[in-house]
């Protein structure tokens, strides 16, 4: 139909062009910024999947820093009981030499000196090996439960509890502080016991002297007899007193071998289970960084432009546009010829 009013060619062309136009706009956008989808418009399905995969994917690569920061402590705390092996495998050589009789007086005073060094660095090492700020063996992470969040969801998460593996080490290590090899201090200890009972067996020897001589005197008086006996009894127990105060250097040698065995075993027990919750750990962040990279390819193929095929549109779009536009003004031209009807 030949219309002076509507120009039905010019609106369909119009309407067309103004679609190509749309469709060229959105490849033009998708190749400027790689992405498919730049607003809900574009894919609102597609957009709810690709955010839900980008959040699991975040939540994965922190919890695989969450992993590796894990490792790091443990590691620290495991390189640590390290040395704690290493001073008390010297400590343990120290009291089997002490043990024998062999050493000298001399000998035990050089080795309790070394011990007593020994001891003051482990408990360096147990007081102060933090991680972070956070002390970590005595009174430290280690003694308390720890829950690793090693996941994107709240439930996914790794909890370890050494408290009795701690606790039975520092019990251990409380009693190799004990022995007879501890610090200085218990040389003096020893040496006070020492002198305290060397100073009181003077007089205890003199009132055994004048009670005996009271009793030689008057063998039948019973009073007498009993005074006797009892300061003799007083003498006798305060030269066993002297006698275990000066060779205090011989007890608990076989003790302190047990004892520091003993704190060897907890060490290696608490080495052991860091040892395996670091590998714990290690595979898990192994097994993240699979399914992040999955994820993310998962998102990709949603959200990232296919160059080669949104290329091939734009092209297409380009080519009609031109076409559409060119169109638009041969349409023009219908009026005319209506016109032409009338002349």
């Amino acid at each position: 139909m030949l219309s002076l009013h509507t120009n039905i060619a010019a609106l369909n062309t119009k309407s067309n062009l103004t679609g190509t136009q749309t469709a060229l706009s959105t490849s033009m956008t998708r190749l400027g910024t790689g992405f498919r989808i730049n607003s809900a418009m574009d894919d609102a399905a597609g957009l709810q999947i690709a955010t839900r995969l980008d959040a699991q994917s975040r939540g994965m690569q922190v919890a695989m820093k969450n992993a590796q920061n894990g490792i790091s402590m443990l590691q620290t705390a495991e390189g640590a009981l390290n040395e704690v092996s290493n001073i008390l495998q010297r400590m343990k050589d120290l009291s089997t030499e002490g043990a024998n009789a062999t050493s000298t007086k001399a000998d035990k005073s050089a080795m309790q000196s070394e011990f007593a060094e020994l001891g003051k660095e482990l408990t360096n090492i147990m007081k102060n090996t933090s991680f972070g700020g956070e002390k970590l063996l005595q009174g430290g992470k280690l003694t308390e439960e720890m829950k690793f969040q090693i996941g994107a969801s709240a439930d996914e998460s790794m909890t370890v509890n050494m408290k009795d593996g701690m606790t039975a080490l520092n019990n251990a290590l409380g009693s190799v502080s004990k022995t007879f090899f501890k610090d200085d201090a218990a040389g003096t200890a020893y040496a006070a016991a020492v002198k305290t009972a060397t100073d009181a067996m003077p007089a205890l020897v003199t009132a055994t002297d004048t009670a005996k001589a009271a009793y030689d005197a008057a063998p039948t008086d019973a009073t007498k007899k009993t005074a006797y006996e009892t300061a003799l009894k007083a003498q006798q127990d305060g030269q066993a007193a002297l006698d275990k105060a000066a060779k205090g250097d011989e007890i608990g040698k076989t003790d302190t071998i047990n004892t520091i065995q003993a704190a060897l075993d907890s060490v290696g027990s608490v080495r052991s289970s860091l040892g395996a919750n670091a590998n714990r750990l290690d595979h898990v962040n192994n097994n993240l960084a699979n399914v992040n990279n999955n994820t993310l390819a998962a998102k990709g193929r949603i959200m990232d432009t296919d160059y080669a095929n949104e290329s091939a549109s734009m092209t297409s779009k380009q080519m009609l546009m031109q076409a559409g536009t060119s169109m638009l003004k041969q349409s023009g031209s219908m009026s005319s010829l209506a016109m032409s009807l009338l002349q």
